[in-house]
This record gives C-alpha cells, structure tokens and sequence, in this order.
C-alpha cells in the first residue's frame, strides 16, 4: 500500500449485505420481513384449504354439514389426513332421498286401508295432538 492504492478490502469494494460499521444488516432486516410474511401466508393459504370441505357443505346447503364441520375439526386439531379426506368425500357426496319415497309409501297404504292420515302423521317430527281436539263422528240422522 505504499503509493497511494487502496487495500483490497477497502470500503469501497464491500457489497452492500455486509454488516457496515453502525451496526445496520439490510439484508437481515429484509429476510426477518420476508420470513414473517412467507408464514403468514403459508398460514392462511393452510386454513383456507383446510375450510374447503365446509365451504363446499355450506355452498350446497348440506343435510351434513355439522358432520362435515367434526370432520373438518378433528382433521385440524389430529393433523390426520384421513378426517380432511372423509369431510370432502362427505360435503361432496350428496346422499339420496329415502325418506320422502317411504313417506308416500306409507301415505299410500293408509288411504288403501281406509285411513285418512294427515301430513302429520308421516312427518318428522311429530306434533303431539290435545286429547281436546278429538275427532267426533255426527250421529246419525234419524227418519221420522
């Protein structure tokens, strides 16, 4: 360094990642940002997947859809795949109608019988009748 030339490692020929002199590390400050907004991210694109099975239950307006929503929570909590998988089988199996064609059924054959049943009597939750409200049958006419 005799005749005035700089020293290979002079400040001039740092790069700009080195810790300079008053303690400022831009690209550690970079990397600690980055690193929280990648697992930020990472989060909220794990939860919006993992709320897929209920989104697609609520969607279609499911007659599981609490089932769907167990499934979905027990997955999150157990991290076990199986869960997650059964919750999407299950909002997107739609599960056939057997209850309305025995209902016509039964309808059907009462009124061969000689009943007359009501929408009543096959629903599914059944409304308890006052012992008022018994049905009466007029006296017959009598000729004179």
């Amino acid at each position: 360094m005799e005749n005035g030339t700089l020293h290979p490692m002079a400040a001039g020929h740092i790069p700009d990642y080195v810790v300079a002199a008053d303690g400022s590390d831009y690209l550690f400050t970079f990397m600690v940002f980055f690193t929280l907004g990648l697992i930020l991210l990472i989060g909220v694109g794990y939860f919006t997947l993992h709320s897929l099975p209920e989104r697609m239950a609520h969607e279609s307006n499911h007659s599981q859809f609490q089932v769907v929503g167990i499934l979905a929570l027990i997955a999150l909590f157990t991290h076990n795949n199986l869960f997650w998988v059964l919750a999407v089988v299950v909002a997107g199996f739609r599960f056939p109608d057997y209850l309305s064609p025995m209902e016509s059924i039964a309808q059907s054959l009462a009124r061969l019988a000689g009943f007359k049943p009501s929408e009543s009597d096959f629903a599914t939750d059944p409304v308890e009748e006052s012992p008022t409200e018994a049905v009466t049958e007029p006296a017959p006419k009598q000729e004179v």
